[in-house]
């Protein structure tokens, strides 16, 4: 156990996707059985797509009633309705247009055409997630997905930029280091009062970033406590330099 959560460690990046998806289907139904509905906040990147496209092939995903999760996103790229790099648009094209979910449950950052800034895109989902809440202003997701940066970074909270530090639910960011400079994402106040994360890591190009936010949890990474368990699923080549484990 690491000072930030357990930490699963798979063979490689297919076995990883495979295995994120068949828990993230067991997560949303043992919740449906408790109380009849999910929530869950998606993440973008290239090992999330596949994780969503094993989610659609699953033999057991019809143990999920997808017509009774709510869909949220970390963070999302300010960038017009549809474009290719938006984590929405990702999202529906790996899984979601081929669910049979509910339109009113998928809840999307506000793009680039719909919206001005990033800041007015952020207050529109911060109102959005407290009417969900029920006025608390943070909802307690019972899943929320993350991925992580080669700079530890996780949504769209860069280290040394004033967003990681931002109050509420939702913040508008600017001058990312990566493109898009401007982002909208959930603050890591948002972040940790969800009742589930994951951080999912795969490449060996994220192993010191892992170890880093593992060891030393000053990376916004290693800042990720949610409410109730906080899960490092990893691929060997992300966990190579994980002294501490052995595997």
């Amino acid at each position: 156990m690491s000072r930030s959560g357990a930490v699963i460690v798979h063979e490689g990046a297919e076995v990883l996707a495979e295995a994120v998806a068949s828990r993230l289907i067991n997560r949303l139904a043992d919740v449906q059985a408790q109380r009849g509905e999910a929530s869950i906040a998606l993440t973008g990147g290239r090992i999330a797509a596949r994780v969503y496209q094993y989610v659609l092939e699953s033999e057991i995903r019809s143990v999920v009633d997808w017509s009774k999760v709510d869909f949220w996103w970390g963070d999302e790229r300010f960038l017009p309705s549809g474009d290719p790099e938006r984590n929405e648009t990702q999202a529906r094209a790996a899984f979601l247009d081929k669910l049979l979910i509910d339109p009113e449950r998928v809840h999307p950052m506000a793009a680039s055409d719909v919206v001005d800034t990033p800041e007015e895109a952020a207050a529109l989902y911060a109102a959005e997630l407290e009417a969900a809440s029920g006025g608390s202003g943070l909802p307690a997701f019972d899943l929320l997905l993350l991925g992580i940066g080669e700079d530890g970074h996780v949504a769209s909270l860069f280290p040394g930029n004033p967003a990681l530090d931002a109050e509420g639910a939702a913040v508008g960011v600017r001058n990312s280091p990566k493109p898009p400079p401007e982002r909208v994402s959930l603050t890591l106040e948002a972040i940790n009062a969800a009742y589930t994360v994951w951080i999912i890591a795969s490449g060996e190009g994220k192993a010191a970033a892992v170890d880093e936010a593992l060891s030393e949890g000053e990376l916004p990474a290693g800042r990720v406590q949610a409410q109730g368990h906080t899960r490092w699923l990893v691929d060997k080549d992300a966990a190579a330099q994980l002294k501490h484990l052995e595997f």
